[in-house]
């Protein structure tokens, strides 16, 4: 399984976020959008203009979306991947 946030360091609903995805045990990557300019970009050919964007396994949840992200995260751990 991939999970991967966009975020900014400041950025509370990053933050909230991210502890939510370790306290459910799930293992992401972070791409800082304040110090790596290309990952705003990224942010922005998948449609969004900021961030939070968590990214499970290819589908995009813009924002504070805890429901959408569980559901996801469900989804990609049934078929396996």
């Amino acid at each position: 399984m991939s999970v991967v946030i966009y975020c900014r360091p400041h950025c509370i609903e990053c933050n909230i976020v991210k502890r939510f995805l370790r306290d459910h045990g799930v293992d992401y990557e972070v791409k800082d959008c304040s110090t790596h300019p290309e990952y705003l970009e990224e942010v922005k050919e998948m449609g969004f203009l900021g961030v939070p964007v968590t990214v499970v396994n290819g589908t995009p949840i813009q924002g504070l979306q805890p429901d959408r992200i569980k559901k996801e995260l469900a989804s990609a751990a049934e078929s396996g991947e």
